[in-house]
């Protein structure tokens, strides 16, 4: 399976999909599978949906490559991870973390590890964000 399609996955499988404006936990307006949005943002429709998550996907893959280029040439799983990551948690949070440095070392036990650091929320763990980054550990060190 391609990247685009396993990082869609797992945003589809952890974002869910709502066609009407809301605030995200964060604050922020949002619509589709966490798509930030104007205020104002009208309500969209499934193909819409989709669209913004695969445009989503691919910018926040460019953003995790554009900060580790070592991420071209790893597979599509563990491409699709740090773009699943990147996208639920931000560039700037993926550019400063530990994380990314264990990614361009090619240690990936270790970028594991790391990954799984990343569940708090509003200073407290919580279990959405444990399974989400299970499941991106799951492809990061999924053996061909």
């Amino acid at each position: 399976m391609s990247m685009l399609e396993l990082a869609k996955g797992l945003a589809r499988r952890f974002e869910g999909v709502r066609l009407v404006r809301y605030l995200c936990p964060a604050g922020y307006p949002t619509i589709g599978y966490g798509h930030r949005c104007a205020p104002d943002q009208p309500p969209i429709d499934e193909t819409e949906a989709e669209i913004l998550l695969e445009n989503d996907m691919l910018a926040s893959y460019h953003q995790g490559v554009k900060h580790c280029r070592q991420l071209i040439d790893a597979d599509n799983g563990k491409q699709a991870a740090i773009a699943d990551f990147v996208f639920n948690l931000g560039s700037g949070r993926w550019r400063s973390s530990t994380f990314r440095r264990r990614v361009q070392d090619g240690d990936w036990d270790a970028a594991a590890a790391e990954c799984r650091r990343w569940v708090h929320g509003g200073g407290r763990k919580l279990p959405g964000l444990v399974l989400r980054r299970e499941a991106e550990v799951a492809l990061m060190l999924l053996k061909k």
